[in-house]
């Protein structure tokens, strides 16, 4: 039996026999199924579904597998994917003055946690803002923020060349607009902090300590039209006292980013997070 592994997802509307259907396509096309999550959303009437399979006859490859399941995925209306796991999916980063993100990222891609190919790094400073920082072999380019419009052109223009398939904004302090947040729908994350009660502008972290809260988090979610209201990926948070002073309030709250940022990378390129609407579903290993 083969050691290597695929990943099906799927989501389409609740009936019965869609695990039957879909273990029994697998069995009879030689797969050996090595983990399966499932999930029925009673509000929505959807199911949800993540299959990880390896072959038990290496005669059949992944293409045939596909072109097969198209009369499955039709019969049931499913919204699907089927990809082979040892295909890295690429990624670029998208990164402003705050760099804490970006080499939390790049020290987990180097370590194999984040298993992907980083396309470059973009930013709104010039390089000489991360001299400190080892890029390697990964191409660094530099879009001012003067001009919105052609900022993001070529942004956009840098992902298609590229084949990038995630793009993270690793404390990436530009709004997206409207367009470049539709183009890349389903496919951009982004990390920011979160409070109770919520604070925007400059200096969060200081004015959650005008208020003394005693929480304070991060929220990792795909990008949407509505400024940092996409369908949440990941949440943490870590409580805090009066003793805790602005300078200790953002040392706390990037621990929270990297790692809240770090595991929503994660689930989606090992295809663990499926939309449900304005939601997710985050099958957890």
């Amino acid at each position: 039996m083969s050691h290597h592994q695929y990943v099906l997802t799927l989501s389409c509307p609740d009936r019965p026999g869609i695990v039957s259907a879909v273990s029994t396509f697998l069995a009879h096309n030689g797969q050996n199924i090595i983990d399966a999550q499932q999930f029925d959303d009673a509000e929505t009437g959807r199911f949800f579904m993540r299959v990880v399979f390896n072959a038990a006859d290496l005669a059949v490859r992944l293409p045939a597998l596909q072109t097969g399941f198209d009369a499955i995925a039709e019969r049931f209306r499913m919204t699907w994917l089927m990809r082979d796991r040892a295909e890295l999916r690429k990624v670029m980063l998208l990164v402003s003055k705050s760099d804490h993100c970006l080499v939390d990222i790049l020290y987990r891609w180097r370590t194999g946690e984040l298993k992907m190919i980083p396309t470059a790094i973009v930013s709104n400073h010039p390089r000489e803002t991360y001299a400190h920082l080892d890029f390697g072999e990964i191409p660094f380019h530099y879009f001012p923020a003067a001009d919105k419009a052609s900022r993001e052109a070529e942004v956009l223009k840098l992902v298609e060349e590229t084949g990038t398939d995630l793009v993270v904004l690793a404390r990436y302090m530009q709004i997206l607009s409207n367009d470049m947040s539709a183009k890349l729908s389903g496919r951009c994350i982004n990390i920011h902090h979160s409070f109770l009660p919520g604070f925007k502008g400059a200096k969060a972290y200081h004015q959650a300590h005008e208020r003394g809260v005693k929480l304070i988090g991060a929220t990792a979610h795909y990008v949407t039209s509505d400024l940092d209201e996409g369908p949440i990926i990941d949440q943490d948070v870590e409580r805090i006292s009066h003793r805790d002073m602005p300078d200790a309030l953002v040392r706390k709250g990037r621990d929270i980013e990297r790692r809240v940022l770090a595991r929503a990378i994660r689930h989606h390129l090992d295809d663990r997070v499926i939309l449900n609407g304005r939601k997710t579903v985050v099958f957890m290993d």
